[in-house]
C-alpha cells in the first residue's frame, strides 16, 4: 500500500464540492485512494500526486493545496474573495437593471443587456462547472440552479434569471463563511504554539525552529513566554496558564519533575524544561489532530441528512418536470407559466440547506469544547451524550481526590504501630495503589524507615503479601484475611466502625494473627456535590458510583456528593459485567474514569468519558470524551453543549424542510416565483448557519463553567 499524504486546503467551500474534489483525485492514475475531510479542510492521499495535479482537481472550486506542515498565508478576508467580488459587481449591476426597466421598459434592448451582464459577471463560475456537470449527468446544486437560470432566460425572465444568480452567490458565500467560522477554533488552537525556541545546546542560548529541536534538548523560558514543546521542568519555578489545554484560565504552580505542555503560557518566573516530545508528537498535536478526525466523522443524523439527500434531488427534479410539463399537456395550461412554475420548483427544492444543517453544527461543537478542554471525538459521540440520561463514575480519583490519606493506624497486638507501618509499608513499597501511597507517606511523615521486602505478590481484589524480615506477612481487606486465618469478631465490628465513618480498612498480620489494622480515607473532591445538582437539572435521572472499595465507604461518599446509586466491592472484571446490566436496564450508559484504570468499562459504555487526559496518552486515544483538565465541573459544560447541539441539528433539519415544504406548497395556487424559491433557499441556509453560531457561545455554558465549586 502506497504511503498516505496529507494536504491542507484553501478554497474549499460546500460538502458537495468536497465530494467532487475527492472524486476527481481517486480518478489520478497514481492515486489509490483519497479522503477529503472538509471540516478541517484537509485531504489525505495514498499513492503519488503532486500538488499541482492536487489543484487541477479541485480547478471547479479555485481550491488551493499546501503541504500539511506549510503555513497558509494566502488566506483572504470574505469581501477580498473573488466570487464574493463578482456577486457584489452583480448587484451594482442588478439595481441598475431594475431602475433602467422604470424608465425604458422590460422588454428593452438595454434593460435586457443589463440583465444578462449581471447574470454573466455572478453567474459565470457557476455555469461554468453547472454546464460541465449538466453534460456529465452529475446533479448537483450547481447543476440544479443552471438549469434554473437557464430556464429562466428562456421563458424572458431577465430579471428573476439575475436575482436567482445573486441570491445563490449570498447562499454560497453564506455556507463559505459559516464553515471558515467554525474551522477557525482548529485554527486557533494550531496558532497559539511558537514556531521557534530559546535552547541550551553546548552551553550555549540557541534559538532554533521547532522541527529541529530533538527530545532531550533543554528548553529556556522566560517570564511572559509560550513554551513551543512539551516537556519536564528541570530548573525553577513558575505559574503556568495551560488554557490552551484544559479550558482553565487560573494558573497551575510548577516546580522541578513537573510535565508542562506547548502552547502553555509561562506567567512568572524563568524555567528550564527537558523536552520529552517531538513537535508532532505534543498534547497540542495530538489534540488537533484527533479533532479534525472527529469533525471528519459522521454522526447519525448526518447519515440520515445525506441518504435523505441522495433520493430528495432526483425527486425535486422530477417533481419540478412534472409541474412543468403536465398541466401543459393535460389540462391546455400555459406553457410559459408552467416551465416557470417548474424552475421555481427546481430552485426551492435545492438541498444547501438540509446538507449544511447537520455538520456546520458538529463541527462547531466540537470545535467550542476543544478551545473549553473537552476533547470530543466525533459527531457520533456528540450525539450519544446528548441523549445520556445515565452516568456511572469510577469513585477513586473522579470522585474522590485519588490521594487518600491515613487517619488511624490501630495496633491489635503487642506490636507497636510504628512497626505495623514499618511492615506495611514494606509490602506497599511495590504497589501502585492510591492506598498504598497513603501508608507510605504517612511513614514519611512520622520518619519511620520501612523494613525491606521480597517476594512480593499482589492479590487482585483484596490486597497484597510479602516476606519481611524472613517471616510471610499479608496487608489486604477482610477477604484476604478471611481465607488466610479465622478474624476475631471484635476486629470484624472495629472494621464495620470505622468503614461506617467512609473509611477504607487494611489489615495487616501473618498465618497467625492480625498484629494491627490500618484505616484510609479518599476524600470527595470539591465541587462534586455541585456537579451532581447540575446534572440532575440537566436531565439526568440516575448517577451510579462503580468501585472496588467497600460497601461503607462508597455509600457514604455516595451521601456526601448526592450520587443515587452505588455499587461496590467490584473487581475490575465485575465493573464490565455492571456496566452491561446498566446498559440492559437504561440503554444508554456514560462511564467517567481516569482513562488509565476501568478501561474495560469505559470502552463498553454508550460514552467513554476520561478526566485529567492533559499529558495521559492513553486517555486520548481511548475515551470518546476527555476532559482534559482534572476537573468534574467539565462534565456539566459538555452535557449541556451536547444537548443544545442535538437541539440545534434537530431545529436545522425542521427549519430545512419546512420552509422548503411551505415554498412547494405555494406551486399549487401558482403564487411560487423564482425569486421567492430562491429567497426560501438563502433564508433557510442563513437561519440554519445563524441558529448552529449559537454554539459558539452559550450564557447557559458559561455559567456551567465558571459556577463556583462547593463542597
Amino acid at each position: 500500500m502506497a504511503k498516505e499524504k496529507v494536504y491542507r486546503l484553501e478554497g474549499l467551500s460546500c460538502a458537495n464540492c468536497a465530494a467532487k474534489f475527492e472524486k476527481n483525485i481517486r480518478q489520478i492514475d497514481t492515486v489509490e485512494n483519497a479522503a477529503v475531510n472538509f471540516a478541517a479542510a484537509k485531504v489525505s492521499v495514498q499513492g503519488d500526486a503532486s500538488i499541482k495535479q492536487l489543484e487541477e482537481a479541485g480547478a471547479f472550486d479555485h481550491i488551493k493545496v499546501f503541504t500539511d506542515h506549510e503555513e497558509i498565508v494566502t488566506k483572504q478576508s470574505f469581501w477580498k474573495k473573488r466570487e464574493n467580488i463578482s456577486a457584489l459587481v452583480s448587484l451594482l449591476i442588478l439595481v441598475i437593471g431594475i431602475v433602467t426597466q422604470f424608465a425604458l421598459g422590460m422588454e428593452n434592448p438595454i434593460v435586457i443587456s443589463i440583465f444578462i451582464l449581471s447574470i454573466i459577471i455572478g453567474g459565470f463560475d457557476l455555469f461554468k462547472t453547472g454546464l460541465k456537470n449538466l453534460f456529465q449527468f452529475y446533479f448537483d446544486m450547481k447543476t440544479l440552479m443552471t438549469i434554473a437560470i437557464i430556464g429562466a432566460v428562456f421563458i424572458g425572465e431577465w430579471m428573476e434569471g439575475a436575482i436567482v444568480v445573486l441570491l445563490f452567490a449570498l447562499s454560497e458565500a453564506l455556507e463559505s463563511y459559516s464553515i471558515d467560522k467554525a474551522r477557525h477554533s482548529i485554527q486557533s488552537l494550531m496558532n497559539i504554539t511558537p514556531s521557534k525556541a530559546s535552547i541550551r545546546r553546548d552551553g550555549q542560548i540557541v534559538e532554533l525552529d521547532v522541527k529541529q529541536i530533538k527530545v532531550d534538548d533543554v528548553m529556556v523560558i522566560k517570564p511572559g513566554e509560550k513554551l513551543a514543546m512539551d516537556g519536564e521542568v528541570i530548573s525553577g519555578q513558575t505559574s503556568i496558564n495551560q488554557a490552551a489545554i484544559t479550558g482553565e484560565s487560573i494558573p497551575i504552580h510548577k516546580t522541578v519533575g513537573d510535565e508542562v505542555f506547548a502552547g502553555t503560557i509561562n506567567e512568572e518566573g524563568s524555567i528550564e524544561v527537558r523536552v520529552t516530545k517531538l513537535v508532532e508528537d505534543t498534547t497540542i498535536a495530538k489534540i488537533i489532530h484527533l479533532v479534525e478526525e472527529a469533525q471528519a466523522e459522521k454522526a447519525p443524523a448526518q447519515h440520515f441528512v445525506d441518504t435523505f439527500a441522495k433520493y430528495y434531488t432526483p425527486a425535486i427534479m422530477t417533481i419540478a418536470l412534472f409541474v412543468a410539463v403536465t398541466p401543459p399537456l393535460l389540462f391546455a395550461g400555459d406553457w410559459s407559466k408552467w416551465i416557470y412554475l417548474g424552475l421555481a420548483t427546481l430552485v426551492v427544492g435545492c438541498p444547501c440547506a438540509l446538507i449544511i444543517s447537520t455538520p456546520v453544527a458538529i463541527v462547531t461543537a466540537i470545535g467550542t469544547a476543544a478551545r473549553h478542554g473537552v476533547l470530543i471525538k466525533g459527531g457520533v459521540h456528540l450525539e450519544e451524550t446528548g441523549r445520556l440520561r445515565v452516568i456511572a463514575f469510577d469513585k477513586t480519583g473522579t470522585i474522590t481526590t485519588g490521594k487518600p490519606d491515613v487517619t488511624e493506624v490501630i495496633s491489635l497486638s503487642n506490636v507497636d504501630t510504628n512497626e505495623i507501618l514499618k511492615i506495611a509499608t514494606a509490602i506497599e513499597a511495590f504497589s501502585q495503589h492510591p492506598i498504598a501511597s497513603a501508608i507510605i507517606r504517612e511513614t514519611e511523615r512520622r520518619n519511620i524507615t520501612a523494613y525491606s521486602a521480597e517476594k512480593f505478590h499482589s492479590i487482585t481484589g483484596k490486597g497484597a503479601k510479602a516476606f519481611v524480615n524472613e517471616r510471610e506477612y499479608f496487608i489486604g481487606n477482610i477477604a484476604l484475611f478471611s481465607s488466610v486465618i479465622e478474624i476475631p469478631h471484635t476486629i470484624v465490628e472495629l472494621s464495620k466502625k470505622l468503614q461506617q465513618k467512609g473509611n477504607t480498612v487494611m489489615l495487616v498480620g501473618s498465618h497467625e494473627n492480625v498484629i494491627g489494622l490500618i484505616a484510609v480515607a479518599d476524600q470527595a473532591r470539591a465541587g462534586s456535590q455541585s456537579v451532581m445538582e447540575q446534572l440532575k437539572q440537566l436531565g439526568i435521572k440516575k448517577t451510579i458510583m462503580l468501585t472496588g472499595d467497600n460497601l461503607f465507604t462508597a455509600k457514604t461518599i455516595a451521601r456526601d456528593t448526592g450520587i443515587t446509586n452505588v455499587k461496590a466491592d467490584l473487581l475490575p472484571e465485575d465493573k464490565l459485567v455492571a456496566m452491561k446490566e446498566l446498559q440492559e436496564e437504561n440503554g444508554r450508559v456514560a462511564m467517567v474514569g481516569d482513562g488509565v484504570n476501568d478501561a474495560p468499562a469505559l470502552a463498553n459504555a454508550t460514552v467513554g468519558i476520561a478526566m485529567g487526559g492533559a499529558g495521559t496518552d492513553a486517555a486520548l486515544e481511548t475515551a470518546d470524551i476527555v476532559l482534559m483538565e482534572d476537573d468534574l465541573n467539565k462534565l456539566p459544560f459538555t452535557i449541556s453543549l451536547s444537548r443544545r447541539a442535538l437541539q440545534i441539528i434537530k431545529q436545522n433539519i425542521s427549519f430545512s424542510l419546512g420552509l422548503k415544504i411551505i415554498a412547494l406548497l405555494l406551486v399549487i395556487p401558482g403564487w411560487l416565483t423564482l425569486w421567492m424559491a430562491i429567497i426560501a433557499d438563502v433564508g433557510a441556509t442563513l437561519i440554519v448557519v445563524s441558529n448552529s453560531m449559537r454554539l459558539m457561545s452559550s450564557s447557559r455554558q458559561k455559567q456551567l463553567m465558571s459556577q463556583p465549586l462547593s463542597k
